[in-house]
């Protein structure tokens, strides 16, 4: 996965034709569809970002969002805005080969597709993997869904040459309302990834080993049930520190991510970005200025060694790895 090349045209012909022929972007989920998708299955999987010719410098970016009650119109936002995201990765420069992967979570105590794992994909394929979301708007009702579950398939079942190669850590953005449980239970690793663990998991360390290879983000946005519960938000703060972040509109939610990636991959600062959202004519400008202020020019850094088949250190991003120059060459990129 992670080959081709994300074309705005081929997007836009999608969505005229699904809008001329009455079909959704998430035809599955609306079909009806209350089982997980062949091509989204966590049972059994690996997911990898990998190098290539066309893509010689992989950047992995993870995207899986909350889809019960509050939080089910997410994925639909985001499906909408993909241009606009892909277009500040790609047009200005913010990432060196972005490869995304989309992924949604729900309540694994309840939900019947409480998992769910694209794959890693630099063309309009990502487009695709968003139709086949499940949109099962479950949940518990608990104020905690299986966000430590996800966590644990990012840090155990994903392989990235950006971390193997070059000691890179990928992107993984969570975007959710509630709590996520203590643990990671091992009869629902069993049930829904297929591991055989000899015990439960606790969050912690489930954090402590996603971050690891992950800059992890939690993003909060406003209108969903939760948005603006302290209770919430001081819980990831304690767990992701800064990287904790609170939207005050949804629809800013793409530029969000996309800025966070420019300013970790330092191709940009936050007035840089601020001005290419500006001139790109975004409304999100003031949200994302409020949510990002916190991170200043950085990022929460974790430091560790690459694994043991790996003799050196990994390069901090900002090293000899940076992406292409503002304003330069795209690689071949389809212009947006």
């Amino acid at each position: 996965m992670g080959s081709g090349i994300w074309s705005t045209n081929v997007y836009d012909a999608a969505d005229r034709y699904r809008k001329a022929t009455g079909k959704s972007a998430f035809s599955y989920s609306d079909s009806g569809a209350r089982t997980v998708h062949p091509d989204l299955d966590p049972r059994g999987a690996t997911r990898e970002s990998r190098d290539s010719a066309e893509h010689p410098q992989s950047t992995p970016i993870t995207v899986l969002f909350d889809v019960t009650g509050s939080m089910g119109h997410v994925p639909r936002t985001l499906q909408a805005k993909l241009p606009q995201l892909l277009g500040l990765l790609l047009r200005q420069g913010y990432a060196r080969d972005p490869q995304v992967m989309f992924g949604a979570i729900g309540d694994a105590t309840c939900d019947r597709v409480p998992l769910q794992v694209g794959q890693f994909e630099s063309d309009n394929r990502m487009d695709d993997d968003l139709g086949k979301i499940v949109l099962e708007g479950g949940g518990g009702g608990q104020m905690m869904e299986s966000y430590e579950l996800a966590m644990y398939f990012m840090a155990r079942h994903t392989v990235t040459d950006s971390w193997e190669k070059r000691g890179r850590r990928g992107y993984l953005f969570i975007i959710g309302d509630e709590l996520a449980y203590g643990k990671v239970k091992q009869r629902e690793v069993a049930r829904l990834i297929g591991d055989g663990l000899g015990e439960d998991v606790p969050l912690r360390q489930v954090v402590d080993e996603v971050t690891r290879r992950w800059d992890t983000y939690y993003l909060l946005p406003a209108g969903s049930h939760y948005s603006g519960n302290r209770k919430v938000l001081d819980f990831w703060r304690d767990l992701l520190g800064q990287n904790a972040i609170e939207l005050d509109d949804l629809d800013a939610v793409c530029e969000t991510i996309a800025l966070t990636v420019g300013l970790g991959e330092e191709a940009i600062d936050l007035d840089e970005g601020l001005r290419d959202l500006n001139q790109h004519g975004s409304t999100a400008t003031g949200t994302v200025s409020k949510a990002l202020a916190r991170l200043g020019g950085g990022r929460r850094t974790v430091v560790s060694a690459l694994p043991p088949a790996t003799s050196t250190l990994p390069a901090p991003r900002g090293g000899s790895t940076l992406p292409a120059p503002r304003g330069g060459s795209t690689g071949g990129v389809t212009r947006l």
